[in-house]
């Protein structure tokens, strides 16, 4: 069977968890298929896998165009694949023209929406009428579509009613366990100004409102005394989400906050270091259609308190393999918390929990390990090649 898989991220340009999906499933479906991997940017040295660069046309134009003028080269590529798989609304716009162009089925695996994003207006402009467009009209058409947890895949139907249920499945995301593994060596967490002598939380992010860090910084001040706060953040949506950050992050430490920045992507050597030396890992989103990193933390043995929010509790088991903290959302349909005081304090609180009692944390930690054995990519890839042989 040949497969076209589509996608906006791939190494070594992978910012964020729909780009490790990529990465890996092309990984795991190689040996199963003829894959042939189509990206976005300069062109990639890797066999079968061809990167397409904007138009020289729309330099300089809404990044949500510039995906949009990406499209047509994309799907023109895919001449000849049996099916077209695509991920994120960047590339879900080329399956559906390699769809329409040459009846090839298309199957879409959704890690977001679009309709529960409303702050990427605030990145994309206008651009965000165009990246919702473009999703509805893929997802609608589409053969099937893979939600990555069950409340995705509810989220789905909500958003578009129109979906046939019956063309919707949950494959949840994987995790290798073999490369996240408990490790003992901290050359490269050390290297990146993190002390190993005193309690540490760890938060590895992008900077995008969905994960929630400002409600992590409000936390930070009511952890227990001593306490290290290391916060990895990266790719910041826009110039103005860095600068609200940059204010909060100094208000902590202004507050006595033991506070490390680090502001780059981890190698995953350093990733991994990380999520083994910490005492505990937060999530702080408040929109996670599942959360790779999570898993990433938990196969490294170290509990994680994070939202009870959208996928999460489909990995996060509240009192075994971490603690997760309730939210109540506002009005306004982003997701916030309705009293952002109160759920920075609860945030604190579960944290705190943690850190005053080792062993329950040590325990979790060798739960959460034993736990993320279900979320192979291997079973993952022969999901996926299910569907694919149900569509054609």
């Amino acid at each position: 069977m040949r497969v076209g898989l589509l996608s906006r991220e791939y190494p070594p340009h992978v910012y964020g968890g729909a780009g490790v999906h990529v990465e890996q499933l092309a990984r795991q479906l190689r040996g199963r298929v003829e894959l042939r991997v189509h990206c976005f940017g300069e062109p990639r040295a890797e066999a079968d896998v061809t990167a397409h660069p904007t138009p020289d046309a729309l330099a300089g134009a809404n990044p949500a165009l510039q995906a949009m003028g990406i499209a047509p080269a994309m799907a023109a590529a895919t001449a000849g694949e049996e099916v077209v798989h695509s991920h994120t609304w960047y590339a879900n716009i080329a399956g559906h023209y390699a769809k329409l162009l040459y009846g090839t089925p298309h199957v879409i695996t959704a890690h977001s929406l679009e309709p529960l994003r409303p702050w990427k207006a605030e990145q994309l402009g206008g651009g965000y009428a165009l990246s919702s467009h473009c999703e509805r009209t893929a997802v609608l058409a589409a053969d099937a579509v893979i939600a990555v947890s069950g409340a995705m895949r509810d989220d789905l139907l909500r958003c578009y009613p129109e979906l046939d249920p019956g063309r919707v499945a949950v494959i949840h995301n994987g995790i290798d366990t073999d490369e996240f593994t408990p490790v003992s060596d901290t050359a490269e967490v050390t290297a990146l100004g993190i002390r190993t002598d005193r309690p540490t939380v760890a938060c590895v992010a992008r900077l995008t409102r969905q994960k929630g860090l400002a409600h992590l910084l409000r936390a930070a001040p009511d952890l227990t005394p001593g306490t290290q706060l290391v916060m990895c953040v990266s790719a910041p949506d826009t110039l103005e989400i860095a600068e609200e950050f940059a204010l909060l992050a100094r208000a902590a430490r202004d507050r006595g906050v033991d506070l490390v920045l680090v502001e780059e992507t981890l190698s995953r050597v350093a990733l991994r270091q990380l999520l083994s030396y910490a005492d505990v890992f937060a999530c702080p989103s408040v929109y996670e259609p599942l959360g790779i990193v999570n898993l990433e933390a938990m196969a490294c043995g170290t509990p994680v308190v994070a939202t009870a929010v959208g996928g999460i509790p489909e990995v996060v088991s509240d009192g075994e393999s971490g603690l997760l903290v309730p939210i109540t959302a506002g009005p306004d349909g982003d997701g916030e918390p309705a009293d952002a005081e109160a759920f920075a304090k609860d945030f604190a609180l579960r944290i705190n929990e943690l850190l005053a009692d080792p062993e329950r944390a040590g325990r979790m930690g060798r739960a959460g390990r034993e736990a993320v054995g279900r979320f192979s990519w291997g079973r993952v890839a022969a999901q996926v090649h299910e569907i694919y042989r149900s569509v054609v």
